[in-house]
């Protein structure tokens, strides 16, 4: 029976993402309001910045080649407000996430977003990440949107595995934007 899952795997709610966030090392760190951002199924990221895509990027069939598109801050008006045209945008996130090797994460936008006409689409957060994270931001929405820096706008939601991973993320984005302050 040695398949046997070492715990249940499910999704962690708001009392468990509270102990995980006061764990050493945090699981979430850098947030900017704890209760507001605490939900009871995950929690919400905040907006640091936007860039907008300012050239073509590469994705050969070897990593190797792989080129990213380079990008061109958004700076917001005098109140912190970004005010956005249709189109894709490169957003980072202020919160840095330590994702243990026993948690993967999903994002999800907050539903007001998508009310809006503006969605997220983000990649998997794979168990052993740690970094300050960057999504695809998409004004579909012909008139625009208009959005504060320090806005709540993805909810990550964490997963328990059944099993802690023996090797967790070691990709290119390892550690990525910890240098930088949002």
């Amino acid at each position: 029976m040695s398949d046997l899952p070492l715990h249940a795997a499910g999704v962690l709610s708001r009392e468990q993402l509270r102990e995980r966030i006061h764990a050493d090392p945090p699981l979430i760190a850098e947030w900017l309001d704890l209760e507001s951002q605490l939900q009871p199924n995950g929690f919400d990221l905040t907006l640091a910045e936007i860039r907008r895509f300012a050239g073509p990027a590469v994705l050969p069939l070897d990593n190797a080649g792989r080129i990213l598109p380079p990008l061109e801050l958004v700076e917001p008006d005098e109140r912190g407000m970004y005010h956005l045209a249709p189109g894709a945008y490169h957003i980072l996130y202020n919160e840095v996430v330590h994702l243990p090797p026993d948690l993967m994460a999903l994002g999800r936008p907050r539903s007001t977003l998508n009310r809006s006409g503006v969605t997220i689409h983000t990649a998997v957060w794979d168990a052993g990440y740690p970094g300050r994270s960057t999504s695809l931001f998409v004004v579909v929405n012909p008139y625009g949107f208009q959005i504060a820096r320090g806005a709540r706008l993805m909810q990550l939601v964490f997963i328990t595995l059944a099993k802690p991973v023996a090797e967790g993320y070691a990709g290119r984005y390892q550690q990525e934007n910890l240098s930088r302050r949002a």
